[in-house]
């Protein structure tokens, strides 16, 4: 009996390694692996991990940069119904600490190069968690024994959880999004139908593997029609200029700061003569003139918009449009649907209109990790409610307005305010403290942090700043500190947000005329 499923991601390196073995699935940092020789690194993990009683109900979770060894832990997880939980290296250790707290894996994975991370989080956690280290020296030479009663032993099933991915919303904690195999089925499938892979691509993957969009915008279709991928570990523009020209990539995804970055960089005509032939955008909206900057290289960007829910891919504007349509991030992938809900009454909308967009389709998530409330709130019936306010134009074309949530996205991070809040306060100086996102010409939008001090706190700019480097990703570290008296509110006591956003672009203004 078959260990996989119809529609189970593990099937797929089976699938590809009887078909090319030889030809390579990836390309990292230079070692190259073959899809035979993945897949047998993949398939011996997955039966350790059977045979020390790991299976379906299972996490494992990891703290990784992206790596062969990680892609292996992945598949074999895959193979054998264990929900994969990437976690971010970016995290301050609180932050990942409350993290696998709340994700409560079986087992932690963690890479050398952060061990010291993981070890001062893993003390944070109240209960102890297994930990093993990855890779062929680690996890893949021992497989530690399951705590417990060993999981079921049983096939793989579409509805098995895949993918946990933490994602920040509006509230003060990270969410973890359940992704099952038939979710990342049908988003792949979704993504081939609009933009096509074939065995000749070489994919760069630059997006940290905590992200969705770095398994499934671009890899994951990758690894299914046998192409491949190009593993890099951080961005640095000239780096991946580098990788371009040297790899002879054809196609990649990355967020607007990136392609802005890259555009900046005195070797970025280089592009013009690559192969390079698909480049995704998502994350946030592209600037006209950015577009118009690598559309002038060869090398049109095609906008997408989506969210973790989702799987991610929601809508896409092709490449060929992007002029069409300036600003606009496209219409529904295939297999997905979509509608514009009005805000005040809660009735779909036609034609065109502007409300809130929701989403329906397979690629839609199982619900939140241990959250049932957080579920509920974000679901009506089989609608997932975005919270970005969307306009639809005559010719069924989607712009993104507005959100209705709080966030903001730096550097194609979502940035919680209530979660920078919220460490913030860990500082007993800080008696109140509120986060807006302010504009920036490189990374989207910044973070400036409006501080009423503690009675008789003596506290300055500098000590803050100290302070939420200590507590935060740095991508979360507001860029300014205001101190003020109090916080702007409104006739019901709800912060003035609005009123904050002005002031804060004010003082944005004030320290570039300075």
């Amino acid at each position: 009996m078959t260990l996989d499923g119809p529609h189970t991601i593990g099937r797929w390196l089976t699938d590809r390694a009887v078909g090319s073995p030889r030809r390579t699935a990836i390309d990292d940092r230079g070692v190259r692996i073959g899809y035979g020789e993945l897949e047998e690194r993949a398939a011996a993990l997955a039966d350790a991990l059977r045979r020390r009683g790991y299976g379906p109900g299972d996490r494992i979770a990891t703290v990784s940069g992206n790596s062969i060894d990680h892609v292996v832990a992945f598949f074999a997880c895959a193979k054998t119904g264990i929900a994969f939980v990437p976690l971010s290296w970016r995290l301050a250790p609180r932050e990942l600490g409350e993290v696998l707290a709340q994700s409560d894996p079986t087992l932690v994975l963690i890479e050398d190069e952060y061990e010291g991370l993981a070890a001062e989080a893993l003390r944070r956690v109240p209960r102890p968690l297994p930990a093993c280290a990855l890779g062929t020296t680690g996890v893949e030479a021992s497989v530690p024994v399951r705590a417990g009663a060993p999981a079921p032993r049983r096939a793989v099933r579409d509805d098995d959880p895949l993918l946990v991915i933490y994602t920040s919303g509006s509230e003060a904690a990270p969410k973890g999004v359940v992704l099952t195999h038939a979710n990342c089925f049908w988003n792949n499938l979704a993504l081939a139908g609009a933009q096509q892979l074939t065995s000749e691509d070489i994919v760069l993957s630059m997006l940290p593997q905590f992200h969705i969009a770095a398994w499934n915008c671009q890899p994951l279709l990758a690894w299914w029609v046998g192409a491949t991928v190009v593993l890099e570990r951080s961005f640095q523009p000239q780096r991946i200029l580098q990788l371009l020209a040297e790899r002879g990539v054809t196609a990649m995804m990355g967020v607007p700061t990136q392609y802005r970055l890259l555009a900046d960089d005195p070797a970025f005509a280089q592009v013009a003569a690559g192969p390079l032939r698909q480049a995704l955008v998502g994350g946030a909206t592209l600037p006209a003139d950015l577009a118009a900057c690598w559309a002038a290289a060869g090398v049109p960007l095609t906008q997408g918009y989506g969210l973790t829910e989702a799987a991610p891919n929601v809508l896409c504007l092709p490449a060929s449009d992007s002029g069409l349509f300036p600003g606009a991030v496209g219409r529904p992938y295939p297999h997905v649907d979509v509608r514009i809900v009005d805000t005040a009454t809660g009735l779909a909308l036609s034609g065109q209109a502007t409300g809130e967009l929701w989403v329906r389709g397979p690629s839609v998530f199982a619900g939140y990790l241990h959250d049932a409330e957080a579920t509920a709130r974000v679901m009506s019936g089989e609608w997932l409610r975005t919270g970005d306010i969307v306009h639809r134009d005559a010719a069924g074309v989607y712009r993104i307005v507005d959100r209705l949530k709080d966030i903001f996205i730096s550097g194609g991070e979502n940035v919680a305010p209530a979660e920078v809040e919220r460490a913030l306060c860990l500082h007993p100086g800080i008696l109140e403290a509120a986060v807006v996102g302010v504009p920036d010409a490189v990374w989207g939008e910044r973070g400036v942090a409006f501080v009423v001090r503690a009675e008789g706190a003596v506290l300055g700019e500098d000590e803050v700043l100290a302070h939420a480097r200590a507590e935060l990703a740095g991508y979360k570290v507001p860029v300014r500190i205001a101190f003020v008296q109090s916080l702007p509110r409104s006739t019901i006591e709800k912060l003035a947000r609005s009123r904050l956003r002005r002031r804060a672009a004010d003082l944005m203004k004030e320290t570039v005329d300075g």
